[in-house]
């Protein structure tokens, strides 16, 4: 690459935190959230069929061992799982029970925000046509599916729904905030006082004079980086060339996003 000064006007960036770099199937969602249940079963079987087993980070299928769900032989059946907050979820992995497996078929998960008719008229994002004894089935939503309720329901008359454990992965849903503004920057060099955080102190002011753009040296293959201080998942990034003049400087500069410094974070991927 030639010589090249580089300047920056504004960078904003939507994103949402983001756990695990090389997969959103870090850490199970499910874990601190809070369980319900249409109905818990009649004792003798009470002690160990509570909603919050579901989520208690126990895959073991053995319902006497007191780390599985169990409502009442109802119409309707349902369990719902508040995550507190509205979540993109990448997928459900869903244990059921050691015996009596069959009792888990056709049951449907859906996902959404509303608790209109408990949370099961939410979006259906699956249905469980068999999950064999004591085994664990993940449902994957390649696009993801916003929500903060997780509803398993099991439609019709006289049905009991057992579930031993629930593990929820995604990620926090965007919610349009730039997260630049609460990062650190830094460039290759420095031109006169055009430091590079005024690319991201939030004005968006085009006219360099007036102090809210960035600028470097005359370098080889001139640079501006912006550390998040934590892993992210970038959803959108907007950049503000200035107005009053040469604009065309920043023509053909590269936009890299990674977690590596080395050659100041330019190997990252593009």
């Amino acid at each position: 690459m030639d010589h090249h000064l580089f300047y920056l006007l504004a960078v904003i960036i939507t994103e949402a935190s983001f756990g695990h770099a090389s997969s959103v199937k870090g850490k199970n969602l499910a874990l601190n959230g809070k369980a319900t249940q249409s109905t818990l079963v009649e004792n003798p079987w009470a002690a160990f069929g509570h909603a919050y087993n579901a989520i208690d980070g126990n895959t073991d299928s053995n319902y006497d061992h007191g780390s599985c769900t169990a409502t009442e032989w109802q119409e309707n059946p349902w369990w719902r799982l508040d995550l507190l907050d509205e979540y993109t979820i990448t997928s459900i992995t869903i244990t059921n029970r050691g015996n009596l497996p069959e009792r888990l078929d056709g049951a449907e998960i859906h996902i959404g925000n509303s608790l209109v008719n408990n949370g099961n008229n939410n979006q259906e994002a699956g249905v469980i046509s068999t999950i064999p004894a004591g085994k664990s089935e993940t449902y994957t939503f390649d696009s993801g599916i916003s929500g903060r309720y997780i509803n398993v329901f099991i439609p019709g008359k006289n049905r009991l729904l057992t579930l031993c454990e629930v593990e929820v992965y995604g990620y926090p849903t965007p919610n349009g905030e730039n997260v630049a503004v609460k990062g650190t920057a830094t460039q290759s060099s420095l031109y006169s006082n055009s430091f590079p955080f005024t690319a991201i102190d939030g004005n968006r002011d085009g006219v360099y004079a007036h102090g809210s753009c960035s600028h470097t040296q005359d370098d080889f293959s001139p640079w501006w980086r912006l550390d998040l201080l934590k892993r992210h998942k970038v959803f959108s990034i907007i950049i503000m060339n200035r107005k009053d003049a040469v604009s065309e400087r920043l023509n053909g500069a590269e936009i890299r996003i990674g977690d590596s410094l080395e050659n100041n974070g330019n190997n990252n991927p593009r």
